[in-house]
């Protein structure tokens, strides 16, 4: 169970450019975690225009934690961060700070995209340094791929579309695959809403039952915000539903 919650909150922030244009201001998601009949933990997403070494960016912060009977015995307080290119929709400094348990883990990363290196920091073990990496074009990180596939339009994002992009998690690179597999009437504790269903490709083997073990649900409009995500997992499931937005860029259209 604990290995399977830390997994799920890592690939929840897996998953909201062209430019950036879609994103408001000061915009907040928050989803409930259940696995079973248990309230699991909440994640939150946040959104704040800012600069980065003077260019434009769209900073992005990822929160994760446990609740309730779960974080009785596991305690989960996780921290992602992103600083997204406004115009290139590339990251640009990305920061991966989790507490799971008695896990510690602190990484800060810096994409050189001009060169199609990275730098990557061990901040729990300052005596490690750093140490560049080849990367490839046009690599995402955990946070900035989400914000990427929530950026195209709906005619860039209907139902057929398959998108490939490299991933940076942790240390290591991880292609991925996601396909626009149809449309579904979602209900949500807001009301109905219609939502495109996403499947990810995702590796199987320690974690998810299946290759495609994860079906993910984002509003059909140009928000594209996350309504529900859903894990099979190798004993048991887990699922992230809405349960609170802010300064959502467009009106959500739900129906009771």
């Amino acid at each position: 169970m604990k290995k399977f919650l830390s997994s799920f909150l890592l690939f929840l922030f897996t998953l909201g450019f062209s430019q950036i244009t879609n994103i408001s201001d000061g915009e907040s998601i928050t989803l409930r975690i259940h696995y079973g009949f248990l309230n699991a933990g909440t994640a939150n997403l946040t959104a704040k225009k800012t600069t980065y070494k003077g260019v434009p960016h769209l900073y992005v912060k990822g929160t994760g934690q446990t609740t309730g009977a779960v974080r009785a015995f596991f305690k989960v307080d996780d921290l992602y961060e992103s600083y997204i290119n406004m115009n290139t929709e590339l990251p640009s400094f990305y920061v991966r700070n989790v507490k799971e348990g008695s896990y510690r883990q602190h990484l800060e990363t810096v994409f050189n995209h001009d060169n199609n290196t990275l730098v990557l920091t061990d901040k729990k073990t300052p005596a490690n340094g750093s140490k560049t990496i080849k990367s490839v074009k046009g690599v995402q990180d955990m946070l900035s791929c989400f914000y990427y596939l929530r950026s195209k339009s709906p005619a860039e994002l209907r139902v057929g579309t398959v998108i490939n992009m490299n991933v940076w998690i942790d240390d290591e690179m991880f292609p991925f695959q996601l396909k626009v597999t149809g449309t579904e009437n979602l209900k949500t504790k807001f009301g109905t809403i219609n939502c495109l269903k996403i499947i990810p490709s995702v590796k199987s083997g320690r974690v998810f039952k299946e290759k495609e073990g994860v079906t993910m649900w984002v509003s059909n409009d140009a928000n594209h915000v996350p309504m529900l995500l859903k894990a099979e997992l190798a004993v048991g499931s887990l699922k992230a539903s809405i349960d609170g937005y802010q300064n959502v860029k467009y009106p959500l259209k739900f129906s009771k």
